[in-house]
């Protein structure tokens, strides 16, 4: 997959290393020759300094053969002009940092496939590593309608020692969730575990949940067998 990403601030350039990490070819444009130098000498991704709502540099760096597109520039501003031009020259998929709500629609309507809002999904992650600090880490998905949740099984808590066929019959088990990831040791795989998976104490899952279930999965996971 060819990707092009606007701006080498932290994101643009953390983004591009995942994306070659993950076999991906990644392309950044930026206006700023310094950062350019850094993406090519130590990341070894292939760099356009000029702007990146221009067409003549953004045809340079192949947006016609791209196959997702990030803007992840400075403002709100630049970040649309972007949108607008990876969906003029038929990007597939399009995704944006959203510093603004009052951006959200003209995104969507300029053709961004994924509006991410950097500050409200960073003030939900710190206030919920606040709130739950049992919890591993947190996905949010949907616009926040549904989270995922990386959850240690304790000693002797409510669900060690059963299987998840079983846990899912609870009837204090909340509604409209599901554990979808099973790892038995930290040196071992993350499995997709099914009905007969048996939660071992020291153990970690993965489980999908809705925001308003959270504490309440929190409870029964961590809760004393009764």
């Amino acid at each position: 997959m060819y990707v092009l990403i606007g701006g080498a601030g932290l994101v643009g350039l953390g983004l591009a290393q995942r994306l070659i990490d993950l076999g991906h070819t990644a392309a950044i444009v930026d206006v700023d020759p310094v950062a350019c130098r850094y993406a090519r000498e130590r990341l070894g991704v292939m760099a356009f300094e000029g702007s990146a709502v221009s067409t003549e540099v953004l045809l340079e760096a192949g947006i016609r053969k791209a196959d997702a597109l990030a803007a992840v520039l400075r403002d709100d501003a630049l970040n649309l002009a972007m949108v607008t031009l990876g969906k003029h020259y038929g990007v597939p998929h399009i995704l944006v940092r959203m510093r603004h709500r009052d951006f959200a629609e003209p995104y969507r309507i300029a053709g961004a496939t994924r509006v991410i809002n950097a500050i409200d999904l960073a003030v939900s992650t710190m206030a919920n590593a606040i709130e739950y600090p049992q919890v591993e880490s947190m996905m949010h998905f949907e616009q926040g309608q549904i989270e995922v949740l990386k959850l240690a099984i304790p000693e002797n808590c409510n669900v060690s020692g059963r299987s998840v066929a079983e846990i899912a019959q609870d009837p204090d088990f909340p509604s409209g969730s599901l554990i979808i990831g099973y790892q038995p040791h930290p040196y071992m795989d993350l499995a997709i575990p099914n009905g007969n998976t048996v939660l071992e104490p020291g153990s970690t899952v993965l489980i999908v949940t809705k925001p308003g279930s959270m504490h309440e999965m929190i409870d029964f996971i961590e809760g004393c067998r009764r």
